[in-house]
């Protein structure tokens, strides 16, 4: 299934630690030829400390081969450079291994205070916060993402939001967090980040966009591992008008996240659907795939056997996605009765055997799936299982009735307003006579 792969265009807005997750889910997929997908890793590694699995990649790459005397240069290389900067910073370090500091960190909310207590009593000097984001920028290099994220941490504070630095600080300390699957921590780094972007005032808006969409991009980490997640997505991709702008600008392939987060979240999904709709049916000449198309199949065509097929394909891709590959189960659960709550409005008596062709399941699992949603669900209907037949309490309505009973409203409305203006008529014509009667 790798047509509906997005690994190739997410890559582009990430960093470049932050693929190889993608690229190691991929490799156990087997979507891909282990060796191209072996050179992919190696070619990233190029960029990056993490000698030692450099190594390891092109052992397996090419196996009758030795390590390329480069690569131990480089390690050798990187080794001499660790070492020099941990001396650099050995001082730094120290001096916020110290009680006072640490209590001084955890109670000053300003940075300015904070330095210029470091300056005044341990003699800190600006160019030391230097020092440490290159050590810590150095340490995410080599692949000590919590060693990085500690020291980003102390940069972070110390800067001036209007350094040049600051924001490469928190995009840093983004990644790091992801990278330990530190979600809480990651959710919070992401917030503070927006916030900066949002209220900064880039050179181009050019710039505003690349910033935001990156960040649409990192942010799916954090939202389809967080408990909040599903909400959060919603509120930013959907209802804050910046964000869902640079997706349908830059990136639609977003959108199938998005209605993935929709579709599993059953607390606000009645609400968001139309508008999600909208966007979707917006987009779908610069982006489709099995998950949009499903409820454009089921929302705007009302075409049951197309989302029906939708759904099947909508499995292949949730098993082959790194972020959504957890939601198949819950997904497949929701779609299924999407299908069965729509289709239900237009029909009073539905056959169970036609209703689990609809459903993708043996009429067997899909009486005791309507069985177990009439229980829990509280749904009004009951099941006639010599004839096999679902039957719906409330009746239907056909569009064409909704139509006609929309019409009767409005003709009456009509004629109460009509009747209601002839009144104030001749009430003034009334009044009319009466003051002519004075003259």
């Amino acid at each position: 299934m790798a047509e509906f792969d997005l690994t190739t265009r997410m890559g582009q807005y990430l960093d470049r630690h932050l693929v190889f997750p993608l690229l190691e889910f991929l490799s156990v997929k087997e979507l891909y030829d282990e060796k191209e997908m072996l050179k992919g890793k190696l070619e990233l590694l190029s960029n990056t400390n993490m000698v030692d699995f450099a190594m390891d990649v092109h052992k397996n790459l090419y196996p009758d081969q030795d390590v390329p005397n480069s690569l131990k240069e480089k390690r050798g290389h990187v080794v001499m450079e660790l070492k020099q900067l941990q001396m650099e910073t050995d001082l730094i370090t120290k001096i916020f291994e110290d009680p006072e500091v640490i209590r001084q960190m955890q109670s000053s909310r300003d940075g300015r205070q904070l330095s210029d207590f470091l300056y005044k009593e341990h003699g800190f000097k600006a160019e030391m916060v230097e020092t440490l984001y290159n050590y810590a920028k150095f340490q995410y290099e080599c692949g000590n993402y919590s060693g990085a994220a500690e020291y980003l941490y102390f940069v972070r504070i110390l800067l001036p939001p209007n350094d040049r630095s600051y924001l490469d600080t928190l995009w840093g300390k983004l990644a790091s967090e992801i990278l330990m699957q530190n979600w809480e921590t990651a959710l919070e780094d992401l917030n503070r980040l927006k916030e900066v972007i949002d209220a900064n005032t880039f050179s181009s808006a050019l710039l505003s966009l690349q910033q935001r969409t990156w960040l649409v991009h990192w942010s799916l980490f954090v939202f389809f591992n967080h408990p909040k997640g599903r909400d959060l997505i919603i509120d930013m991709f959907l209802y804050q008008q910046l964000y869902l702008n640079a997706i349908q600008t830059v990136c639609p392939h977003i959108l199938r996240y998005l209605t993935t987060a929709v579709i599993t979240n059953k607390a606000r999904r009645r609400t968001v659907l139309k508008d999600l709709v909208k966007v979707i049916q917006q987009e779908s000449y610069t982006y489709k795939d099995p998950i949009t198309e499903f409820v454009e199949c089921l929302y705007v065509h009302f075409d049951f056997d197309g989302a029906q097929q939708k759904l099947r394909e909508c499995e292949s891709v949730l098993i082959n996605d790194f972020f959504l590959v957890a939601c198949l189960e819950d997904f497949i659960e929701n779609a299924r009765l999407l299908i069965f709550e729509t289709f239900c409005r237009i029909h009073e008596c539905i056959s169970i055997n036609m209703l689990a062709q609809k459903l993708n399941m043996t009429p067997d699992d899909a009486e005791r799936w309507i069985v177990n949603l009439i229980r829990n669900a509280r749904l009004d209907a009951k099941i006639d299982s010599k004839l096999g037949h679902v039957v719906m309490g409330a009746l239907a309505m056909s569009p064409y009735q909704q139509v006609i009973e929309k019409t009767k409203n409005l003709a009456f409305r009509s004629q109460v307003l009509a009747m209601t203006l002839e009144k104030k008529m001749n009430m003034k014509d009334k009044e009319a006579v009466g003051w002519g009667g004075h003259e």
